[in-house]
């Protein structure tokens, strides 16, 4: 394994997994807050295609040189991930948890309806390239095109409400 992929790995896994666990709890609070959960069905599919896109990128990326451009852009990808994470505090998710409460309208989500998933867009298509592995970008693209066009409409249609009501200022 080269050092540089190495630690570009691991912060990827230790990432994803610190996220899971913020996740869980984050969860837990919202359902004793009487939120609900949609689309839990999908779910566990869009947990193994993730699971899966790490697994490629270990299997397939660990010796390989990193890209010093791909990496910079990586980085700048994780600092829209901080903005999105710090605006959605204990309302972040990866889950598709609804309460009852207005949706947020700060942050990037004042210009965007779905940034995290643009983010996840990105993200999956970027981290290979800092590793050379067009074939995983390329692959998973297509993979998680089809589960947002799933987890994407699932969500408007339990959020539809909840946005008529901002608009409305009911």
């Amino acid at each position: 394994m080269t050092l540089g992929a190495g630690l570009f790995l691991g912060f990827i896994i230790l990432q994803r997994l610190s996220e899971l666990v913020i996740a869980k709890r984050n969860t837990a609070r919202l359902l004793e807050r009487g939120a609900y959960e949609v689309g839990a069905s999908h779910y566990p599919v869009m947990v193994a295609m993730h699971s899966a896109w790490i697994a490629c990128l270990v299997f397939a990326g660990y010796s390989e040189t990193v890209s010093l451009g791909w990496l910079v852009l990586f980085a700048l990808l994780q600092v829209f991930r901080v903005w999105i994470l710090a605006t959605l505090g204990p309302r972040w998710t990866t889950r598709v948890i609804v309460l009852e409460e207005p949706l947020v309208v700060r942050g990037p989500f004042r210009y965007l309806s779905h940034p995290n998933y643009m983010l996840v867009v990105a993200e999956i298509i970027v981290a290979p390239m800092v590793l050379g592995l067009v074939w995983v970008a390329v692959l998973f693209t297509v993979l998680n095109a089809a589960m947002l066009w799933v987890r994407i409409g699932v969500e408007n249609k339990a959020l539809a409400g909840l946005r008529n009501v901002a608009r409305d200022g009911r």
